[in-house]
């Protein structure tokens, strides 16, 4: 089992002081005066800590209205205070072109020594088009063929160093791109300076999506899809039955076209000494959610109780075939110390060990 982590920004997580400090330092006059982001230092050091208590990848949202910083720089100061964790930037089609995404993600993977990998999102926002994509939203019978062939113009200058492609909303000429007026090579060895990154064949592609337009995209294209479920923490068994039955599905599509993906979900994790504190804690932050809040939505994973209940929990949903779990807590912190020296190593045994050094 992999576990991951969102790192925390302020579209990411439910409310917790040491955010809402951040965000009413950074609102405040004169702003911040000089000062380092407080979001940056909750990022930092949520996500150092997952990196030393042996969490495995880390998601970092793009969110591009609103004070969130932005992914890549992000990813990018990440990747200087970790040492193993996967650094995951979510990307929008339409936002910014593959081919930089490209480049960008292979800088990233080879400043990290490896760790790059992408979470290719279709985005919803008309507003956030509207501004910073000058104005490109489109509808979903062209939104899914321009992801389609987002992901495929990305993987092709990761691995073909004569890469060509046109198509109905990206072209992409590597050679082309390095020769001059005149038809001769302007710089030389060109296929591997455009987006050659550390990892082989190339960083993971993770994914979402409900509708079927995206889920054989995810399984021609990606390596990791995102699996659904609905909200409620009293609905396990319901949703683990019906996660079942799509991962199924979803593995026979991927080997239609010869190829194996992994799954994962994005579940909010409440971890206590009890089971009825931890149920207490699931049944307040349900009764008291807001329109659209999708981190309480994200309790009807299930994964609500005693370090021993979760751990066995998580053994079911590897039985199924799910083996990355992208998790949030509420304090951030403060969950990713309990979950990571209390529940880790009850479901990975080899993180035991590793947790006596740490």
């Amino acid at each position: 089992m992999h576990f991951g982590i969102w790192t925390p920004l302020p579209h990411t997580i439910r409310p917790e002081p040491r955010m809402d400090r951040a965000l009413a330092e950074i609102k405040a006059v004169p702003n911040l005066a000089g000062a380092r982001d407080g979001t940056f230092e909750h990022a930092c050091d949520v996500v150092r800590r997952a990196d030393e208590l042996g969490f495995h990848t880390t998601l970092i949202a793009e969110r591009y209205l609103g004070p969130d910083l932005s992914a890549w720089v992000l990813a990018s100061a990440l990747a200087m205070v970790t040492k193993r964790i996967e650094l995951m930037v979510a990307v929008h089609p339409g936002m910014v072109s593959p081919q930089v995404v490209a480049k960008m993600a292979s800088s990233l993977d080879r400043i990290s020594g490896g760790r790059a990998a992408l979470n290719i999102v279709n985005g919803w926002w008309m507003e956030e088009f509207e501004l910073f994509s000058n104005g490109t939203w489109i509808g979903d019978s062209e939104r899914y063929p321009r992801m389609g062939e987002y992901i495929a113009v990305i993987k092709g200058l990761w691995t073909d160093p004569d890469f060509n492609f046109d198509g109905a909303f990206y072209r992409a000429h590597v050679q082309a791109a390095m020769q001059g007026a005149d038809g001769k090579v302007v710089m030389p060895d060109p296929g591997d300076v455009v987006a050659k990154p550390s990892q082989l064949p190339h960083p993971p592609i993770y994914a979402a999506s409900r509708a079927p337009d995206g889920k054989a995209l995810i399984a021609q294209y990606g390596d990791v899809w995102f699996a659904e479920y609905k909200p409620g923490f009293r609905n396990f068994e319901t949703n683990i039955a019906r996660m079942a039955a799509d991962v199924a599905a979803m593995r026979e599509l991927a080997a239609s076209h010869g190829r194996k993906l992994r799954f994962a979900i994005n579940p909010q994790i409440i971890v206590a000494d009890s089971q009825d504190e931890a149920e207490r804690q699931a049944e307040d932050a349900e009764r008291n959610a807001v329109a659209l809040d999708r981190m309480v939505n994200a309790l009807g994973a299930g994964l609500v109780g005693t370090p021993e209940f979760v751990a066995e929990r998580l053994r079911r949903y590897e039985e199924i075939g799910i083996d990355t779990m992208m998790t949030r807590f509420t304090p951030m912190i403060d969950g990713v110390e309990k979950f990571g020296r209390e529940v880790i190593p009850l479901v990975n045994v080899e993180a035991a060990a590793k947790l006596k050094a740490v």
